[in-house]
């Protein structure tokens, strides 16, 4: 299997930790050296290893925002 490529070029937000350590977070992340897209996983702390994720490009994180928007999130 190849090795993926990967940088984060900008760390947007920390979601959450788990017990383990590894923080799940929203970055923008280049991959195989294609432009960053906005990405949301777990890093363990060394930013070595990673779990799977989903990235997505400046529409697909619009469509987002609108759908989270509209959520009634009250307790």
């Amino acid at each position: 299997m190849a090795d993926i490529k990967f940088e984060i070029t900008d760390k947007l937000g920390e979601l959450g930790e788990s017990a383990k350590g590894w923080k799940k977070e929203i970055n923008m992340v280049s991959w195989n050296n294609y432009p960053a897209k906005y990405d949301i996983r777990e890093w363990d702390p060394d930013y070595e290893k990673m779990s799977k994720g989903l990235t997505f490009n400046k529409e697909e994180i619009k469509k987002l925002r609108d759908i989270l928007s509209k959520l009634d999130l009250e307790d």
